[in-house]
């Protein structure tokens, strides 16, 4: 069965990038082992990302330059960016740019993954919308031996604990991996 996984790095303090919109503070962290990623990867069938997220991939691993990188990272799964307005797309990627709500996508995203999982990869505003609109199954958080003192939250909404049920805990090189189960909202 298909799930929507919300699945990011995040400091101690909550934050998942920096007031510049950077991940590289994350970069600066023992990764986990990499097999635990690509287990992951192997469940995903399609990505969905803010303009933000997407835009800072593109600038740090040079995507538009380099797009053979593209499929190193992601394969040949589709990523849908909810965007206001037109972003460049690394040539041979399956980048499909959407806008607005995201429950209308909803179903175009359940049919591009088939029988794997959904990776909202952020922000976490993106997540937000998701988690509000009741689509929301799982947020799996790496929590990094780090903390800003500002930037974007991890999730800018309340969630109170009756929609989440801890699932696992595990260490993962630096990193405090939590899973958590989400209960249907009123979306």
């Amino acid at each position: 069965m298909t799930r929507v996984v919300f699945y990011t790095a995040t400091t101690l303090n909550g934050f998942i990038a920096d007031e510049q919109n950077s991940l590289e503070w994350l970069f600066a962290v023992e990764p986990p082992p990499p097999e635990e990623y690509e287990r992951f990867l192997d469940s995903v069938g399609v990505l969905v990302e803010g303009s933000t997220t997407y835009e800072w991939v593109l600038a740090f691993e040079r995507l538009l330059k380099e797009p053979a990188k593209w499929a190193a990272l992601y394969g040949d799964r589709p990523t849908f960016v909810f965007t206001s307005r037109e972003l460049p797309v690394p040539e041979g990627a399956d980048v499909r740019l959407v806008s607005g709500d995201v429950r209308p996508v909803f179903r175009h995203l359940r049919e591009a993954a088939g029988p794997r999982d959904i990776w909202v990869v952020g922000g976490g505003d993106l997540a937000g919308q998701f988690l509000a609109a009741g689509l929301l199954d799982e947020i799996r958080i790496a929590v990094a031996p780090v903390a800003l003192t500002a930037g974007a939250p991890l999730l800018p909404l309340r969630v109170e604990s009756d929609r989440l049920t801890l699932r696992s805990v595990e260490q993962q090189g630096q990193f405090a991996v939590l899973t958590y189960d989400v209960a249907a909202g009123d979306g």
